[in-house]
Formats: C-alpha cells, structure tokens, sequence
C-alpha cells in the first residue's frame, strides 16, 4: 500500500477524456482524467457514477438540470441516468465506480477507453 498523491499522478499525463487507474478498492476502480470541451450524452445502466473535482470546474448536463462541481466538491451520477460532461477550461477530476464502467456508458465512439492504463 502506497499513498497516492492526486498532483503528482496528474502530472503523468496531457490528454483529456482518457480515465487513467489509480487505484482498486472492493470492485472499484479509482480513476483520473483530465476533461476538457463537451464529451457525449451516456448512462450507465448499472453503476453510479462519483466526480471529485480536484482541479478546475466541471459541469454536468442532466435531463432536468445542471450541476456545477468546484475543486473540493464532488457529485454522484445515479446508475441509469442520462448525463453529458462538460469542461469550459481543462479539469482534474477523480472517479470512483466499479471496475467494469466504461468511460462512454452505454455509447460506443473514439472517445471509448475500454482498455485503462494504470498510473
């Protein structure tokens, strides 16, 4: 066991929308990325979904609304619920879900990870 400094493992890596594995706790993986720009309208059938925002501002769409996360806040996707990232400027974000969670939920397109690089 090693402690996990959040600045140093966000250092590794430039691109956005592209989860990065920190991390493993009882089938769930602890992921980083950096978002940047609109990503896609998806759900995730079975799994709840945690943002943490360590760096920047994140907006999440939903159907009803939208939710602003600040650094040192985070929010929780309910599992089948439609939501779309957004991120005007580039945004640290930590997640937390299970392991079998693809980054795009229930779309497949260019910006599917479906193999994660660990850190």
């Amino acid at each position: 066991m090693d402690v996990v400094n959040l600045t140093q493992k966000f250092a590794l890596f430039s691109e956005c929308w592209s989860p990065k594995v920190v991390g493993e706790l009882n089938g769930q993986y602890v992921k980083l990325a950096k978002l940047k720009g609109e990503f896609v309208w998806h759900h995730h059938e079975q799994e709840d979904e945690l943002f943490y925002v360590h760096q920047g501002t994140l907006r999440i769409k939903l159907p009803d609304r939208e939710v602003e996360i600040h650094a040192g806040e985070f929010f929780i996707v309910p599992r089948g619920v439609e939501h779309c990232p957004v991120a005007e400027e580039e945004c640290q974000v930590m997640m937390l879900e299970p392991a079998s969670t693809l980054n795009t939920g229930n779309v497949q397109n260019e910006r599917t990870v479906e193999s994660l690089e660990w850190l």
